[in-house]
């Protein structure tokens, strides 16, 4: 029988097809937490623009009346509250209720705090916990909280879940006479069968979802690298300045990854229903990749671990 043929009708006794099944387990091993980190905090930041909306900073009105104390005064106190830190900035609200915003710096570190106008007392953070939670999970999702070299990471990590979704692919077929099969969930098996199914239906109708996202976050990680590759397939003529397809095929990767799509030249798609209905679909659908995971793990535990364990218990 050809090799074509093995593969059609019987692809577990293929060579070929048991490495590509260890390369993907065991990347899918490796990269796992970062797949679960990435696709919650993704999920959660389709709706970024929502959050910061929500969480603005709005101005701080107390209580009182009179003349506000003197700023040398309001230096004063917040130097006693923070010794070693040296005040950079003090900005006042509108009126004498609103409290005052003071910036205090100590070395590369700097913090912002809000002071009462009549006592100095320190009301708090300017920037309330929301909005700050946000900006650290979009820091978290971007960059891994490491700046270039998280971005970079991140970059490399997209990669991995490039390859998965590949391996995946190729892997999950099983044969001509059961292909069906694995399109759906046995609910009527044990548990461990119908966790490997969860996992396969998974893989097969959400491989575009993944798949998209792993290309796009390589792209958000090196955008200079996608560039120079556009460039190369497609120079931009300086002659005729216009806008060539690999332009637009920059602009929607940008944006496909995080389901933002209204408004952005589709037809009938505005910033209305069709929007709302995109981003609620990014973000359920962006917790399959954890779930994904989870599934995985436990065949890995099934198969691996657990007969492990029994050997070496029996020894």
């Amino acid at each position: 029988m050809t090799f074509w043929g093995r593969w059609v009708r019987r692809p577990q006794e293929l060579f070929l097809r048991r490495v590509l099944f260890q390369i993907h387990l065991w990347t899918g091993i490796g990269v796992g937490v970062y797949v679960l980190v990435i696709s919650v905090s993704g999920s959660v930041l389709v709706y970024r623009n929502e959050l910061y909306r929500t969480f603005s900073p709005q101005p701080t009105v107390v209580a009182g009346s009179g003349e506000s104390i003197a700023m040398e005064e309001l230096k004063s106190a917040a130097r006693r509250a923070y010794p070693g830190y040296e005040v950079t900035d003090v900005r006042k609200g509108e009126t004498a209720n609103h409290a005052v915003e003071i910036t205090l710096k100590h070395g590369k570190e700097m913090k912002r705090r809000l002071l009462h106008p009549f006592t100095g007392e320190d009301l708090g953070d300017p920037v309330p916990a929301g909005f700050r939670f946000t900006t650290w999970l979009l820091d978290l999702h971007d960059n891994l909280l490491s700046g270039e070299t998280g971005r970079r990471i991140n970059g490399i990590g997209a990669l991995f879940v490039t390859l998965l979704c590949l391996t995946g692919a190729i892997i999950w077929w099983p044969g001509i006479k059961s292909w069906r099969r694995s399109l759906t969930l046995e609910h009527r098996a044990n548990w461990k069968r119908l966790n490997w199914s969860l996992h396969s239906a998974l893989g097969f109708w959400f491989f575009a979802f993944i798949f998209l996202w792993g290309i796009t976050g390589m792209y958000l990680s090196f955008p200079q690298v996608f560039a120079a590759g556009f460039d190369f397939l497609e120079p931009f003529d300086a002659s005729n300045p216009v806008e060539r397809v690999v332009d637009r095929i920059q602009y929607w990767l940008a944006y496909l990854h995080f389901g933002r799509l209204g408004g952005r030249g589709i037809p009938g798609c505005g910033r209305g229903l069709c929007d709302s209905t995109t981003k609620v679909i990014w973000a359920v659908f962006g917790l399959v990749p954890p779930l994904m995971f989870v599934t995985g793990a436990l065949m890995w535990w099934n198969r691996v671990i657990r007969p492990a364990r029994r050997t070496e218990s029996a020894r």
